[in-house]
């Protein structure tokens, strides 16, 4: 097995263009998994910890690009305000080592179903740039995940960053695992609210080939709130709302049995997760409506 280590993104993307067979590695966390198990065995590594274009963020006109090697760690720190929704997400990623190592770069390159940062992508309506010596592509993360551990990059690009609006409400993530820390998701569900534009965004993970929007659960609760007003005076919600919701959150779903849970227990707990974090959320933008403005 080669090891390739360019120092620059250019230098990366000549090195990609030429070996396209070559499986990047940033934090690690997922590849050195799968070469340990020897689930894997590619003709060459691609490491792209010495390119240090890869580990900067930028914020203009209220867009986020998030270098696709900043680890997690640096996004709970230094992100929490402006991606509250990944930045809970990255709480709930590995141990302190893994944190500090795993990227959400890395997590979009391995596309697992289980990937935590996927739904609050989704929810974020985040953009990935992908990169090559060709030029640059962005693809929205809706049109990324095309099936099990597959995503929409050609073989010679590589991930430079993710690019995702300033949240403008407030958003959640939660997930259920066989224990309490350092977990494989056995569901996972994501929310943003989007007041200005009158619009709930949800997706789960963990629960279907690919990370996905709840669009049916969008759409039925988008509809309630501005039936009833509920953006410019929000009040609490009604049970029937919040269960629908959760229903409609689980039909989305097409889970599998596995040795993490069955497929009828991740239904059960997406519409559980999706209430509880409906519940988190809405409470937020009834405390703080002001700070998150709304439609008009």
């Amino acid at each position: 097995m080669d090891f390739l280590r360019p120092d620059t993104l250019a230098e990366a993307l000549a090195l990609k263009a030429e070996h396209p067979d070559a499986v990047p590695i940033a934090g690690g966390t997922d590849v050195m998994v799968e070469l340990n198990f020897d689930h894997r065995r590619p003709a060459a590594l691609l490491d792209l910890t010495r390119v240090a274009e890869l580990r900067q963020w930028s914020e203009r006109a209220g867009v986020v690009r998030l270098g696709s090697g900043v680890p997690y760690a640096r996004v709970i720190d230094e992100l929490g305000g402006a991606l509250p929704g990944l930045a809970a997400a990255s709480r709930t990623v590995g141990s302190p080592q893994i944190r500090n190592r795993g990227t959400v770069g890395g997590n979009l390159g391995a596309a697992s179903p289980a990937g935590d940062a996927h739904p609050v992508l989704l929810t974020a309506d985040a953009v990935v740039e992908a990169v090559s010596a060709r030029g640059t592509r962005l693809i929205p993360a809706t049109e990324f995940y095309l099936g099990v551990k597959r995503n929409a990059l050609e073989p010679d690009e590589l991930i430079a960053a993710v690019l995702i609006p300033r949240a403008r409400g407030p958003q959640q993530f939660c997930k259920v695992g066989t224990r309490n820390a350092m977990v494989i998701a056995v569901c996972s569900f994501a929310i943003a609210l989007h007041p200005a534009a009158a619009r709930v965004a949800a997706a789960i993970g963990s629960a279907a080939p690919t990370p996905r929007r709840a669009s049916a659960a969008e759409e039925f609760l988008s509809g309630e709130l501005t039936a009833a007003d509920q953006w410019r005076s929000p009040r609490p919600l009604p049970e029937p709302v919040r269960r629908r919701f959760g229903e409609l959150v689980a039909e989305a779903a097409s889970p599998i049995d596995d040795v993490r849970g069955t497929a009828a227990y991740r239904g059960h707990a997406l519409a559980v997760l999706a209430r509880r974090a409906l519940g988190w959320a809405w409470q937020d933008y009834q405390d703080h409506r002001d700070r998150w403005g709304g439609s008009v």
